[in-house]
């Protein structure tokens, strides 16, 4: 009897050891490292084999593969369709994680009860009773005549029974309590997640079968064994909302068949999840006064600029070392900016505490937000409000110039199209031709978006 080969795989960080050890070397994480069970190369294939129903591979040339044969179609979400590039690709594993209540179920389910009136849909659960799925079905009231449902938890039971119907979508939640019987470990862990992520992917694959994989999230926010499954699957995001907020968003990390980053929103009903056409109309629900701290970015967000309120609240600090606290922006450029502010600026902020804070739990990553980030802790430094109709949007440097961001002159348009009549922009970004109703600033220094708001 050959002897099994096993490794020992970080679930953070997909690190591999040849033995156990309590922190993980490369991440520094704790108690993170799982036995992982490395299966034989003869036992895979004969595994996938039996119910592939493949022909016989053949190499071929680009100019002769025809794409037309794997069309997308809609999920009947537009949102949900903008995130994955344009609606679904057959054939591909899509993953989708959030928190537990952030509307994970309530969302794929809503998908497949429509997309199973004009496809063959499955929808595999192996968390919750076929009754709990129905009961939450007909409390959204959507159609149930049409979906097929599976309680399942075995993953080759799972790809045997789905042959006999052929779907064109599947469902499975999730892909943590899923198993392989020849991976002798718990569900959940490294080595059964992975096994039937890539189990389940190749079944999709060979069948031609789009298929969507329910994941959990750890205690830090990131999906469970993000390396582990990353390389498996072609589609991978994110459904986040805080527990107390109508609104979720769905975002893409990875995405093979569209672009990386786009952002879906939705807001939480009585009804399941609605799609919400104009999120810049929701980010921008401000009150009649206009506070000091307060101003207007315009984020680009996938394929579509995303305007967003950022506040900012300066204030005189009690103890020795002051607070930085940055909710959605990363704490790190906030500190470098501040130092900015200081040396190009001449504005010190040393024995200040300061707070800034995305409105709508907006997590934004780029850099066009520096700008409006320093001016709005400039506006509450001096505790003085920003007109009301200014967007504000620019990359800064080290040396305090204004940089350049993409799509400028878009970004420009969309505020236009929401009543702001100013823009503070870097000056490479301003438009060759002028806009209706739009009064552009154009900046090359710090100081010079400073002395705009005089």
């Amino acid at each position: 009897m050959a002897k099994r080969k096993t490794a020992y795989v970080c679930s953070d960080c997909g690190a591999e050891f040849p033995r156990w050890q309590g922190q993980c070397s490369e991440c520094k994480a704790w108690n993170t490292i799982s036995e992982y069970v490395v299966s034989p190369a003869t036992a895979a294939k004969s595994g996938l084999s039996g119910y592939a129903g493949q022909t016989s591979a053949k190499i071929e040339t680009l100019n002769t593969i025809d794409l037309a044969a794997l069309p997308r179609f809609s999920s009947s979400l537009k949102e949900l369709d903008r995130v994955l590039g344009g609606g679904i690709v057959p054939g591909s594993a899509m993953l989708i994680g959030g928190s537990p209540g952030a509307g994970k179920s309530t969302l794929l389910l809503q998908v497949m009860c429509h997309l199973a009136e004009g496809h063959s849909a499955l929808y595999v659960t192996g968390e919750e009773s076929l009754q709990q799925v129905a009961m939450r079905a007909r409390r959204l009231g959507l159609p149930d005549d049409k979906l097929m449902m599976l309680a399942e938890t075995n993953v080759e039971t799972i790809c045997q029974l789905a042959l006999t119907k052929s779907p064109k979508i599947m469902v499975i939640d999730s892909i943590q309590v899923m198993h392989v019987a020849d991976v002798q470990s718990a569900p959940g862990s490294v080595s059964q997640v992975r096994e039937s992520a890539a189990y389940l992917t190749r079944f999709a694959k060979q069948n031609h079968i789009a298929m969507f994989l329910v994941g959990h999230v750890t205690k830090e926010g990131n999906l469970a064994g993000p390396k582990v499954l990353e390389h498996c699957i072609d589609c991978s995001m994110l459904l986040e909302g805080e527990s107390d907020s109508r609104f979720r968003t769905l975002r893409s990390n990875k995405n093979r068949f569209g672009a990386v980053n786009e952002l879906g929103v939705f807001g939480m009903t009585e009804r399941g999840l609605k799609e919400v056409s104009n999120p810049s109309a929701i980010f921008l629900s401000r009150g009649e006064h206009q506070a000091p701290g307060s101003s207007v970015m315009v984020i680009w967000e996938g394929t579509r600029p995303l305007l967003v309120e950022i506040q900012a609240l300066v204030d005189y600090s009690q103890m020795a070392n002051p607070r930085r606290i940055a909710v959605g922006l990363e704490q790190n450029r906030l500190a470098m900016l501040l130092a900015v502010l200081h040396r190009h600026g001449n504005v010190q902020m040393n024995d200040q505490d300061v707070f800034v804070n995305v409105v709508g739990g907006v997590r934004v990553a780029e850099t066009s937000a520096d700008l409006a980030l320093l001016l709005a802790m400039v506006s509450s430094f001096r505790n003085q409000s920003l007109p009301r109709d200014l967007i504000v949007f620019g990359e800064v440097g080290l040396a305090g110039e204004i940089r350049p961001v993409p799509n400028g002159t878009e970004r420009i348009s969309e505020a236009a199209k929401h009543g702001f009549k100013k823009a503070i922009v870097p000056k490479a970004n301003a438009p060759k031709q002028p806009i209706p109703g739009m009064q552009v600033i154009p900046v090359n220094q710090l100081n010079e978006a400073l002395e705009a708001l005089a």
